[in-house]
């Protein structure tokens, strides 16, 4: 644990199933059962919360390959701290881990939210398409009442 100032501090690798549950909970973001957080968490390479006090105010993970591919997910700030600088700390944090991590020219993705493109590119993140890069894509899946997914 790292005190970064009066009362506010990031622990590494410390994002529980509750942490995960309420911080994405309070901006409104998708929940998921239970048991789903648990297996994402356990594959989780690396995450952070950033607390104040005895709060946690800010949260975000790195999932991928632990070496060329690297994929930042769930960052969340809760609403009456965002603009206080912990989505900073969160990101500086994630992108340390990657730095370390991964080999030379790994990959760092990510998807943002709608609006929040500019602070990402503090990071050094590019919007796509971009150059010789496509757009990115993603695919949601769902499933029917009978269990059928559907993509």
């Amino acid at each position: 644990m790292e005190e970064i100032t009066d009362g506010i501090w990031a622990e590494p690798d410390g994002v529980t199933p509750e942490i995960y549950e309420s911080v994405r909970k309070s901006v409104g973001m998708e929940e998921y059962k239970r048991e789903d957080v648990e297996i994402a968490l356990k594959h989780t390479l690396f995450s952070v919360v950033v607390w104040e006090k005895d709060r946690p105010v800010g949260i975000g993970r790195v999932i991928g390959d632990g070496r060329v591919a690297f994929f930042i997910k769930d960052v969340a700030i809760v609403p009456d701290r965002q603009g206080k600088g912990i989505g900073t700390l969160v990101m500086e944090k994630l992108m340390e881990y990657i730095r370390s991590a991964g080999a030379d020219n790994a990959y760092a993705g990510l998807m943002s939210l709608n609006g929040k493109e500019e602070f990402y590119k503090k990071f050094g993140f590019h919007v796509r398409p971009y150059q010789n890069e496509g757009s990115g894509m993603t695919q949601y899946m769902d499933r029917q009442a009978n269990g059928t997914l559907l993509i």
